[in-house]
């Protein structure tokens, strides 16, 4: 008789894959980070892809800014997980979903994404990018009172992909390239990349460093195994966005982009070294480091006094690239 099956991969108990190729995934998860709702935003969920049987959750402040008339601008969260874990009603994304509908006066919208291994790369990004063309479908009239004209400026879209949500995100802005058509009427002013998650055959120093809290290199080599086709490397134009296969960028044209990661962050080198070379490319980059923050701070602690700043660096770029 064979052996029973047993774990081959563990991603913290969330996620287990088993030798037989088995998978299984929890759905109680304990993550000792409580809702903080203080009623200054509202939120509700909807279907956004009947085939994959994806959900949204929809953001917006609870009432509008008393200075202003105008309408809010759109935010689109993709969020972070490693290709495979996550979802938009765990409560550190809620909760920063939450602060980012209040505080930038914006409505949000969160979108799930298909996880891997059940559903490898480019799955993610397709699904994505799906959800962008629900909201262009929305802008056509799609019906939604949050998301009506009157409410929203389909003309002020900017796209936050935080971890994964940020390679995501980086994908969405190679795809579709600056005032792209594509997804009119809405115009994607803008990215912001929330230590997106990049790799490389290449080790860098950061990665090689002490971990960070519960993110080590193990960790991050396990999500992209996971994450990859068969036979893969993190060589990849999924993973290194300058890789060998990857499209040269210097003749995409990009939309504006702000780019952020904390300075403990195993990915801070490959991080600062992405916008490094976009703006030696002549592209409209800016790159934040915030000294001593690990991985997902702002997810983690979305009210804590580094957050803020993020927060109005934020709302600064937002300002800047609305006109």
């Amino acid at each position: 008789m064979g052996s029973l099956p047993h774990i081959v991969e563990d991603c913290q108990g969330i996620l287990q894959v088993y030798s037989d190729g088995t998978i299984t995934r929890t759905s109680q998860i304990n993550f000792n980070i409580p809702i903080h709702d203080d009623g200054s935003a509202i939120w509700k969920d909807m279907e956004f892809n009947a085939s994959h049987k994806l959900r949204l959750r929809l953001y917006k402040p609870a009432s509008a800014n008393p200075e202003s008339n105008s309408r809010f601008p759109i935010l689109f969260y993709i969020h972070g997980g490693g290709f495979c874990v996550g979802s938009c009603s765990w409560s550190n994304f809620h909760n920063c979903c939450l602060r980012l509908a209040s505080r930038l006066q914006a409505v949000v919208v969160s979108p799930n994404y298909r996880l891997a291994p059940e559903h490898p790369l480019p799955a993610a990004i397709d699904d994505s990018l799906s959800a962008v063309k629900w909201l262009q479908s929305q802008a056509l009239g799609g019906g939604d009172v949050w998301l009506s004209s009157r409410v929203v400026d389909f003309d002020r879209v900017f796209i936050l992909g935080d971890s994964s949500g940020g390679n995501i995100a980086h994908h969405i802005a190679v795809r579709t390239g600056s005032g792209s058509v594509e997804f009119s009427p809405i115009q994607v002013r803008g990215y912001v990349l929330l230590a997106p998650f990049f790799g490389g055959s290449d080790r860098t120093e950061s990665e090689l460093g002490p971990p960070e809290g519960l993110l080590n290199l193990d960790i991050l080599d396990r999500f992209w195994r996971l994450s990859l086709p068969a036979g893969e490397t993190t060589d990849h134009p999924w993973v290194n966005p300058f890789g060998p296969r990857s499209p040269n960028l210097e003749k995409v044209t990009l939309g504006p982009m702000l780019v952020l990661a904390g300075g403990n962050e195993l990915l801070k080198d490959r991080v600062e070294e992405y916008a490094k070379k976009l703006k030696e490319m002549g592209k409209n980059v800016e790159y934040v480091e915030f000294k001593g923050e690990e991985h997902g701070f702002l997810t983690n602690d979305p009210y804590s006094k580094v957050s803020n700043k993020l927060l109005n660096i934020i709302d600064e770029f937002i300002s800047t690239n609305s006109n």
